[in-house]
């Protein structure tokens, strides 16, 4: 047999709730670090792309959080009916244990990091709670992502704290289920007392000596064990010690033996089977309130008289009798830093087109796109990742709203999907992030997208939608230029372009030509009003960053001859009208004391196969960028249009 160390066991229903609990943290912790790569600066989690899940990380991981959830619920039932709470019991006796001996300092040990790792699952559960149902910030963005860490720096502590504790047997245990072992009557402190004095002078109650004896296995081990630091043992038995306990003040039912091994059988396999019926609960409760907690618009239907102007004032009468609704955004770059706005919303609808107003914070009124300075041997590009499609500096501000009738909480997993590499044999993303499209041909969402610069001055959205991956270029291939997945405009034609040739044979560091100059320096110079180039510094309210074909003639030696170096161009050219379903979008958009308003009009019903009707079940989601190229804010949950 060997000693008994060497074959220590647990109980069934610890080892079964311990590896789902194993189980369910790895897939989190897998999803959870593949969602994180969307996050600004935490593309290095890429060196994992290998390792990490691609397919339906959103849905996996709330189903851990939910899994997770139903398993402590089942642990607390199982603990407290098996009457197993000795086990991570922290009281002062146990806490005396750091001041003795190495197996009494281990086990306190042992306990604390259990009650470490209560608590930070319990703050991860809190904080995933509220990300989800966008009752939280930026700062419990960051709390969930330290979590994540200290959950991962717990395993190895873990390991090496039983280890200490005792050695391989003790790790061992785990993998070697047994039946559940009764745990022992608590000893008070006077009948210690009497133990001790028992052993000192053996003639006295020899009776109860040997009822202790029989129980404790009390003789010089006891001895030993209270000077070497282990008392601990005599006050509450450790989980190893696998001898079930007779005393003679426990009575035993008619009809069976003391310590019956059926009867703890028995209780061991009700106690697990409440615990499993209590976490099955716990699933059901929580995916039944997580259908019903959604956050729904309404669109009101009002007289033609009430539509309100669409010009980007917020003042029309019809929005102060409108109640809106508030949308937390995060996740996002810049926002000073924060990475997050509230999106305030309200719509209306006269049986024909729908009218929304868009509003959110913005610390600055950024409008430099791209824009070109002149050096002293041609024209540099103003960027800071423009060449892998995830310009952070020079971009500017916008906004985007996305439709769709996919009864999906999660868009994660029907039009995003994240990771360097998530079209199965498709081009790689140069910048490592994921890539918007639908896995169902024939199936879009439908985007519209304004501009801060390139399509406000029109009065135009971009109508978009997100479709089937298109087939990658042998440019994308070759990663000379950003694959954009199954992002693509909608028939027809914008009139705004850049003021530049893309995809420079030698790259944008070896400058570009610009398509056009201005006619008058000095006149686009009052356009642009005071230049800053510090990409966190806005624009004045009367400032224009683009070129119109008016004001502007096609680049030339002799017109380039008149600008002075130093001088800096606008990087978007206005030219044209919108045409075909591109232009299904009306919107213009203003911005003062800190805050963009944008009103928003369309058709409720429309023609175009790209595009969503807007009809009560229709799901929304907004998305905020601030000068960054595609490092939106955004919002877990879905909106739910409800049209009068």
């Amino acid at each position: 047999m060997g000693r008994r160390g060497h074959t220590r066991k647990t109980d069934y229903g610890t080892v079964i709730l311990h590896w789902l609990l194993v189980g369910l943290l790895a897939i989190a912790i897998a999803t959870g670090l593949r969602i994180a790569t969307e996050s600004p600066d935490r593309g290095w989690i890429n060196i994992l792309d290998l390792v990490l899940p691609k397919a339906a990380v959103w849905t996996s991981h709330l189903q851990c959080a939910v899994l997770l959830t139903a398993l402590a619920a089942a642990y607390v039932v199982y603990v407290s009916r098996v009457h197993l709470g000795q086990r991570v019991r922290l009281d002062r006796v146990r806490l005396r244990g750091l001041l003795g001996r190495r197996f009494a300092r281990w086990g306190t040990i042992n306990v604390v990091l259990y009650w470490l790792f209560f608590v930070v699952m319990l703050s991860q559960l809190v904080t995933g709670v509220l990300l989800y149902f966008g009752y939280a910030n930026s700062h419990m963005v960051r709390a969930h992502w330290i979590g994540l860490w200290l959950i991962l720096s717990y395993v190895p502590l873990h390991l090496c704290s039983q280890w200490k504790l005792g050695g391989a047997a003790q790790l061992l245990r785990v993998f070697r289920p047994s039946r559940l072992v009764a745990p022992p009557p608590q000893l008070e402190l006077a009948e210690v007392l009497a133990l001790l004095d028992e052993q000192a002078s053996p003639s006295l109650a020899p009776q109860q000596q040997q009822t202790f004896a029989r129980a404790f296995a009390v003789g010089p081990d006891l001895t030993h064990r209270l000077a070497t630091g282990r008392s601990s043992q005599v006050f509450q038995r450790p989980p190893a010690v696998e001898a079930v306990i007779e005393t003679p003040r426990h009575t035993t039912p008619k009809g069976s033996t003391p310590n019956s091994p059926n009867k703890y059988l028995s209780i061991h396999l009700n106690a697990f089977l409440v615990a499993c019926v209590t976490a099955g609960l716990v699933v059901i409760v929580t995916l039944t309130a997580e259908r019903e907690i959604i956050d729904k618009l309404y669109v009101y239907r009002v007289n033609s008289i009430d539509i309100p102007a669409i010009d980007g004032e917020s003042s029309d009468s019809i929005w102060r009798k409108i109640p809106p609704i508030h949308v937390l955004t995060e996740n996002g770059g810049n926002f000073q830093g924060t990475g997050e706005t509230t999106v305030s919303i309200q719509a209306v609808h006269d049986g024909s087109r729908a009218y929304f107003l868009f509003i959110w914070d913005d610390p600055t009124r950024s409008l430099k796109q791209l824009p070109l300075r002149k050096v002293s041997n041609g024209w540099a590009l103003l960027h800071d990742g423009y060449e892998i499609g995830d310009e952070r500096a020079y971009n500017e501000d916008k906004f985007s709203v996305l439709l769709t009738s996919i009864n999906s909480i999660l868009a994660g997993d029907s039009t995003f999907h994240a990771g360097s590499a998530p079209v199965p044999g498709g081009p790689h993303t140069l910048s490592g992030r994921g890539l918007h499209y639908t896995t169902q041909d024939g199936q879009f969402a439908d985007v519209w997208e304004w501009k801060a610069t390139s399509t406000n001055a029109s009065g135009f959205c971009d109508d978009d939608y997100f479709g089937s991956p298109a087939q990658g270029t042998p440019a994308q291939f070759d990663g000379r230029t950003p694959y954009r997945g199954g992002f693509a405009p909608d028939p027809g034609a914008a009139n705004y372009q850049d003021n530049f040739i893309s995809d420079p044979a030698y790259g944008y560091a070896q400058g570009v030509i610009p398509r056009r100059l201005p006619k008058d320096f000095n006149n686009m110079n009052a356009a642009l009003g005071r230049v800053d180039l510090d990409p966190d510094h806005g624009e004045s309210e009367a400032a224009r960053w683009y070129l119109s074909e008016k004001d502007s003639v096609p680049f030339s030696p002799e017109s380039d001859r008149l600008i002075p170096d130093g001088a800096v161009v606008p990087g978007v050219i206005i030219s044209g009208e919108y045409s075909g379903d591109r232009a299904d979008v009306r919107c213009v958009g203003r911005w003062a004391a800190g805050r963009w308003a944008l009103e928003v009009t369309r058709r409720l019903e429309v023609d175009s196969r790209y595009d969503v009707p807007i009809r009560s079940g229709t799901f929304m989601r907004v998305a905020a960028f601030d000068h960054s190229q595609i490092r939106h804010t955004r919002h877990v949950r879905p909106i739910r249009l409800e049209v009068e």
